[in-house]
């Protein structure tokens, strides 16, 4: 699963603060409540199914076939989790017969059937359940990581919205596909899975495992089967329905395929056409072939989490989809396909045993994503991302009170967060270093070897790494698995008698002492350095290094991967040093950090660095301190908005040019204005409008065709401002296809005041249905923030429509307030 944090949507300083809040509200009682793995007394062997789709309804009709057999002892009942599910029938298969078995159902929750008599371990059984799954029906609520728990969705079923596609899709984090198909739904139950799907003929189906066979039936229908014959957890079995094109690709002999709508075929490649390179380093890193017979993608329409790792079938999120020009700027869901892949190694082959382990599932994926950056694209790409993880961990508020492996919590949707994701990750990063490339990935390899097609926990991992490296790591599980936080630093330096002093004090009053193993590079002269490797394991730790000289730099953590706030009191000339000399990514952004706070002359160095990224970030840091008004940064800046090869970074350059008001850079926002990349054009009309307000409306409809991205917020915003009723089109439009971040809400907003000047009734039901939607689709810890301000906007449309004397259109705004 990947729950969308900032490095997807960038949201912004406000939505940190509401994504980074506590959830768990102020009940404390579940502190106090220990979160064991659920106890095996039945195991699922096979699951065979047989389901078909009442449109109409939205109900599914399904017949399903489960073999198990007790785990250990013996045993005369069985509970399977159903929810909320129109039991038909309940049997036990004898041969060719039917048994009718005796069961309660408890709170449409679960089935608890006795047996016909009592099974000892490993003596296989098969029940038959014919049943109806009433989803909508189901009172369930979602979490901050998955706004939907469900289970089974019908997505436009009666193709009553001309803007929407008519899909069926399933997710089943943590336990939502019980309500689909009754089922033992924990994850530590593995089963091999056969399913027939009955579907208009006209629409494609995708499914875990290999399509066997497509059967046309008379009635305008087709079934097709599908067969999985691994075992996996029934939270990853899937079912995909919908007007579908396939677009086949493939890994030497392995199908690789991307269903998409049809409007995006010609570009699905250029989105997930990195899948396979991706299959292939991590085969080579993980020396563990990929284990499944296909691996195909899918994306569903009002899909309630960011992407779901269903075996063989990963469902993503619209947010995926990107046009041509979209895709000039990069590609902005490549992170989220690595992320799901690598949980076909991590989650899908080897399995966590209990949600509270799940750091073996989504600390590994979150990683994956850093290891696919770095080998494909350079150890910068891989440093700023896994920077980006520790950033979004060490901004939140609160996290640092959790254990990375969790036994207690309110609801299991809970250990979704940035502590499974990014501190995970970045503990990853830590113990890579720590016992070397060589190691690590040999202790993953046999990690996956002993446990594939089972269930792990993280004590096994530990003891697959002590069992390559031969050293105790308990300390390590101990203090960044089992316990929380993280070291604060604070370094200062001395030279003395021939000896560079390195003092390391710890800070932190949340938590304990941190045993951390650090390298520190002394320098001398340019780029000659000496490696010392020291352990900090004290509240204050000094260090002596002989040296003839004073160092011209010591660089403490010169591996920079250390998960910590670090204050570093060198002197103003080793960051010069270090940015020179020291050469990793995150030398040089540590240098840019403290010249943008103290030394604003050298903060220009960055704009010629090697990697976009450090440009780019240099060029924000200017843009914030407003240091372009020196002469030498503004010609570098000029250069960069003209020939610069990154599109970020030659928009960020012409938007800083804009902010000058200076009209010698007309020509060059005309020239760039219609640039394929949105970002380049979007920022180029902003400058155009800068210099003309005049013509802002012209130029905004003028560009209004074609506005996805940066481009068509520049557009929206001043249609929103200047627009009239006929813009209503292109406003709704723009709306609904914009994703989620601090453009998207402010936009709602304004776009709700807009709405208190339309007077097309039929319209202004339209924009507010609009509105409704988008909040539907929100995580319900950005509803709760959000709402007052929408509630507010609403009251004064209704007012506005009541003074017009439409109330009955103020009735039913009123209603979707209530």
């Amino acid at each position: 699963m990947k729950k969308i944090f900032l490095p997807i949507f960038l949201l912004s300083t406000f939505l940190v603060s509401v994504l980074s809040g506590n959830s768990q509200g102020t009940d404390t009682s579940w502190k106090r409540i220990y979160r064991p793995s659920a106890t095996r007394i039945n195991d699922l062997v096979h699951t065979k199914l047989d389901v078909r789709f009442d449109y109409d309804k939205a109900w599914m009709y399904g017949k399903a076939w489960i073999t198990l057999h007790p785990h250990f002892y013996q045993t005369d009942s069985l509970t399977l989790d159903a929810k909320g599910m129109k039991i038909n029938e309940i049997s036990l298969i004898k041969g060719k017969s039917k048994i009718p078995l005796k069961y309660s159902y408890d709170d449409t929750m679960q089935l608890k059937i006795t047996l016909d008599k009592t099974y000892k371990s490993g003596e296989n059984y098969t029940i038959y359940l014919d049943y109806i799954s009433k989803p909508n029906d189901l009172k369930i609520a979602g979490s901050a990581a998955i706004t939907g728990a469900k289970g089974l969705y019908f997505i436009d079923p009666k193709g009553e919205d001309p803007d929407k596609p008519t899909q069926i899709w399933t997710q089943g984090e943590t336990e939502a596909n019980s309500a689909w198909f009754p089922t033992i739904d924990k994850p530590n139950q593995k089963t091999t899975e056969e399913i027939y799907m009955t579907v208009p003929s006209k629409y494609v189906t995708l499914s875990n495992g290999l399509l066997i066979s497509q059967k046309k039936n008379p009635n305008g229908t087709r079934t097709d089967y599908w067969k999985m014959d691994l075992p996996h957890s029934p939270y990853l079995f899937f079912m995909g329905v919908g007007d579908y094109v396939i677009v086949k690709d493939k890994y030497k002999k392995l199908p690789v395929n991307y269903y998409v709508e049809k409007q995006y075929s010609p570009v699905a490649k250029k989105i997930f056409g990195e899948t396979p390179a991706m299959i292939g380093i991590y085969e080579k890193l993980l020396r563990v072939p990929f284990a499944w017979p296909k691996y195909d993608q899918i994306v569903g329409k009002d899909y309630v989490s960011g992407a779901m790792e269903n075996t063989t079938a990963t469902l993503h999120q619209e947010s995926a989809y990107q046009n041509a020009r979209e895709l000039v700027d990069g590609n902005k869901w490549e992170d989220v396909i690595a992320h799901e892949l690598f949980h076909q190694w991590f989650g899908d082959l080897v399995t966590v045993e209990s949600w509270s382990n799940i750091t073996l599932s989504e600390s590994f994926a979150d990683y994956g994503e850093t290891l696919w950056f770095e080998y494909r694209y350079g150890k910068d790409e891989g440093d700023e991302h896994i920077e980006e993880d520790r950033q979004v961990y060490l901004s939140s508020t609160g996290s640092e009170i959790k254990n990375l492996v969790r036994f207690h919590y309110r609801d299991k949707e809970d250990v979704f967060d940035r502590i499974s994701y990014q501190k995970g990750g970045a503990i990853l990063h830590m113990l890579r270093n720590y016992v070397g490339d060589s190691a690590f990935f040999k202790s993953l390899n046999l990690y996956l070897n002993k446990y594939k097609f089972k269930n792990a926990e993280a004590q096994q991992l530990r003891l697959a790494f002590e069992e390559v490296t031969g050293q105790d790591l308990n300390w390590f599980w101990n203090q960044w698995y089992y316990g929380n936080g993280q070291p604060d630093l604070t370094i200062n330096y001395g030279y003395e008698n021939g000896k560079a002093i390195v003092i390391i004090e710890q800070t932190q009053t949340n938590t304990g002492l941190f045993k951390l193993p650090l390298a520190i590079d002394v320098y001398s002269k340019g780029a000659n350095k000496t490696r010392y490797n020291v352990w900090v394991q004290n509240k204050a730790d000094t260090f002596y290094f002989p040296s003839a000289e004073k160092p011209s730099l010591i660089n403490v953590d010169a591996e920079k991967v250390l998960l910590a706030r670090k204050t570093d009191n060198k002197p103003a000339e080793e960051f010069i040093q270090q940015f020179r000399f020291a050469g990793s990514y995150m030398d040089r952004k540590e240098a840019l950090d403290y010249f943008a706070k103290n030394n604003k002359s050298e903060l220009a160095n960055g704009l010629s660095d090697k990697y976009h990224g450090l440009r780019l970030y240099t060029l924000e840091a200017i843009d914030k301190n407003k240091s372009y008004s020196v002469p030498s940064i503004l010609t570098a800046i000029e250069e960069m908005a003209q020939k610069d090869p990154n599109k970020k970074v030659q928009a960020m350059a012409l938007e800083i040019l804009a902010k000058t008001g200076d009209r010698k850079y007309e020509p060059l926002f005309k020239k760039y204005v219609n640039d394929s990349s949105y970002s380049v054009s979007g920022q180029a009309l902003e400058g155009l409008i800068m210099l003309d307000q005049g013509q802002a409306y012209p130029l905004a409809k003028q560009y209004s065709n074609d506005a996805k991205g940066k481009l068509g917020e520049v557009v929206a915003e001043v249609i929103l401002k200047n627009g009239s009723e006929e813009d209503f089109g292109f406003l709704l439009q723009h709306l609904k296809q914009s994703q989620l971040s601090q453009a998207k809400i402010r936009e709602a907003i304004v776009f709700s005041a807009y709405l208190a000047e339309v007077k097309n009734t039929a319209n202004v039901k339209k924009g507010v249905d609009a509105i409704m939607d988008f909040r539907s689709n929100l995580p319900g810890y950005l509803i709760k923030n959000i709402d007052p301000a929408f509630k507010q906007i609403f009251d004064k449309i209704s007012a506005a429509k009541r003074t017009e004397g439409n109330s009955e259109l103020a009735n039913y705004i009123d209603g979707l307030i209530q």
